[in-house]
């Protein structure tokens, strides 16, 4: 099976993915858990090798620190004189975090100053409505839907990829949808065994967003992702068929 390349750019870089992980456990940003965040983190860059997804170079720098400050922090310290503490290996990685933080923030300001201001101001594109996006959730949302479906699944022993073509998947998804309201992403998942089932649903997923069969929403940050059916009025139309030539006036067709 050829291989597809998926390029997402809401996926904002490894300081966006530790922040991810880190409000996703509820953890101290001044005091991380190295080894719980650093086995997320690979096992979050294995599920994006496993879709195709384009993992830059950043990505792969990232992990390499993580696990120099892992290393850094079984080794034993340095004796001290009582009462002082050596340096905190973690120290760079929370300073990087802060500072990302920080242009969060100033991002989230900005983002509100265009909202307030769009329509006295308004330049550029047109702003789309929450209900015209057909994709308008947290990517890392879709990555952690994968994961779960990818940890049930069996370990793989060369599985052909014919057995997995993606129009058996579209048409799974229609038929799941089909007289309901809505289904959750877990579910399109859920009874797949294999990790290439896992991935052509994901790829199947994604052309029926691109043909605008379906609208994948996220209500709120960290909560369930759903499937929800598009208006009709939103399918993209099939390309007319080309007009049967008439004959002229007095000819006869051939």
């Amino acid at each position: 099976m050829t291989a597809i390349d998926i390029h997402l750019e809401n996926f904002e870089g490894p300081l966006d993915l530790l922040m991810h992980l880190i409000k996703k456990n509820n953890l101290d940003i001044y005091d991380i858990p190295i080894s719980q965040i650093t086995a997320e983190y690979l096992q979050y860059l294995d599920v994006m090798k496993s879709l195709n997804l384009d993992v830059a170079g950043e990505f792969l720098v990232m992990a390499a620190t993580l696990m120099q400050v892992k290393a850094k922090m079984l080794l034993p310290a340095p004796a001290l004189p009582e009462g002082e503490n050596g340096p905190d290996p973690r120290g760079a990685l929370v300073s990087m975090l802060e500072e990302y933080q920080r242009y969060k923030e100033a991002s989230k300001e900005m983002n509100g100053r265009f909202a307030r201001f769009k329509d006295a101001f308004y330049r550029g594109s047109p702003v789309f409505s929450s209900e015209e996006k057909y994709l308008d959730l947290d990517f890392h949302a879709l990555m952690d839907a994968v994961k779960r479906a990818f940890e049930r699944t069996e370990p793989s022993r060369g599985v052909d990829a014919d057995q997995f073509p993606i129009e058996s998947r579209v048409e799974k998804i229609e038929k799941m949808l089909a007289g309901r309201e809505w289904l959750l992403l877990d579910e399109i998942f859920a009874s797949e065994t294999k990790r290439l089932g896992v991935i052509t649903c994901f790829m199947a997923l994604l052309e029926l967003v691109k043909q605008r069969k379906i609208l994948v929403s996220q209500d709120e940050a960290y909560t369930e992702v759903r499937i929800y059916p598009a208006p009709a009025a939103a399918l993209v139309p099939a390309p007319a068929e080309p007009a049967a030539a008439q004959p002229e006036e007095g000819g006869s067709a051939v």
